[in-house]
């Protein structure tokens, strides 16, 4: 094979943005051969778009087995995840899935047994925050160990502002039945993920949400989290889709030194000179003040700030490069799939904190929480 053949499912936001991609050639190894869409007028505006030799179907499964697909992009809403994955990978066709890997860890795990079945075909995950530039060297910084055991962990991420036509654009929207849940399902996945890739899962949460807090929405628009890691450290995630100005302020403190990054552009690395352990066992109260006010000539720490704008096209189209390189040349996925299931759990362990009003520990209880989200789903299905 010397091109990649994809069908795209779903012609809405996201799947418009990765049609347009592949259409246009920035893919190289992968062409735009099919689309589907269950909406006939979304199928309009798509032929209006796209190639003519674009095929088009209303059913991802006929798209799949017509033979006209060597992988697809499913950018559906997120209960359809798993089931087209699965059908897809059954099939023979390799898939990736648009955020997240789905709403429920019991369906994700479904989908990565299959995947397992099946290692001849690549199974990849549109976490594209993972190819900005940005985090790859932060990630570089946490491999290679320099910042020690990681202490403390915190993000405020509220600059994912929704007004309520955002949430009235679509019957599905911040909706248990039809997304699943709210900021956490829908924006804050990224940040779920990168959290991970970075620092690890943790493994408790006692997690606050307010539902409708802001919006008339069933879900939660608000979230402040506090989570413990397996190595005693602590970390707190602040998100909501109320904030019209927005603060992104993510710090990672290990007992080496800090990185400090802003708005997801900008980066300040801290590194003290000594661990801070031994600066505590080793410094009395008046050599800390002197140490603090740079009166012993030492400094305490050295510091490095760079900036990388944030590309959030390009972080798209170099995760479907590199899915495009893994089916033809067998390279690694930057985000495979069944990385999904950790923001997932994340996600549904702050659901179940909230709902039950306790700490989670991690790995969650699976059956537990499907049967409390269905719970919110029939309860939402009566008030109609």
């Amino acid at each position: 094979m010397d091109k990649v053949r994809c069908g795209v499912i779903g012609y809405g936001n996201m799947g418009t943005s990765h049609s347009k991609w592949i259409n246009n050639g920035i893919i190289p190894g992968m062409t735009l051969s099919a689309v589907c869409d269950i909406n006939p007028e979304r199928i309009e505006v798509a032929k209006g778009n796209l190639d003519k030799s674009v095929e088009y179907f209303d059913d991802y499964r006929k798209m799949i087995d017509s033979g006209k697909v060597d992988a697809v992009i499913i950018a559906v809403p997120h209960y359809h995840h798993p089931e087209m994955a699965i059908y897809a990978l059954e099939h023979g066709v390799h898939a990736m899935v648009e955020k997240p890997a789905g709403v429920y860890t019991k369906q994700v795990k479904e989908m990565n047994a299959v995947a397992s079945k099946h290692p001849e075909l690549v199974f990849g995950m549109m976490f594209n925050q993972r190819m900005n530039p940005l985090y790859i060297k932060l990630k570089e910084i946490m491999e290679s160990g320099k910042l020690g055991n990681i202490r403390r962990v915190t993000w405020m991420i509220t600059s994912w502002w929704r007004t309520q036509k955002y949430y009235d654009s679509s019957s599905w929207r911040a909706t248990w039945g039809g997304e699943g849940g709210g900021v956490l399902m829908n924006q804050a996945p990224h940040q779920l993920d990168l959290l991970q890739w970075l620092t690890g899962m943790p493994s408790m949460i006692r997690a606050y949400l307010k539902y409708g807090s802001h919006r008339k929405i069933d879900v939660e628009d608000d979230v402040t989290a506090y989570f413990e890691y397996p190595n005693g450290a602590t970390g707190c995630l602040i998100t909501c889709t109320h904030d019209a100005m927005g603060t992104d302020r993510f710090e990672i403190l290990g007992d080496n030194g800090k990185i400090i990054v802003e708005d997801s552009s900008k980066v300040t690395v801290k590194m003290l000179n000594k661990s801070e352990h031994e600066l505590s066992e080793t410094l009395d109260f008046r050599q800390m003040l002197a140490l603090i006010h740079g009166q012993t000539g030492e400094k305490l720490y050295t510091e490095e700030t760079f900036s990388i704008p944030e590309n959030w096209d390009q972080q798209h189209i170099d995760v479907l490069k590199n899915f495009t390189d893994a089916i033809l040349t067998g390279k690694a996925l930057v985000a495979p799939g069944a990385e999904g299931i950790k923001a997932v759990e994340i996600a549904d362990a702050m659901y179940l904190s909230s709902w039950l009003g306790k700490e989670i520990e991690l790995p969650i209880d699976d059956d537990l929480f499907l049967s409390e989200l269905e719970k919110k789903v029939e309860e939402e299905r009566k008030r109609g």
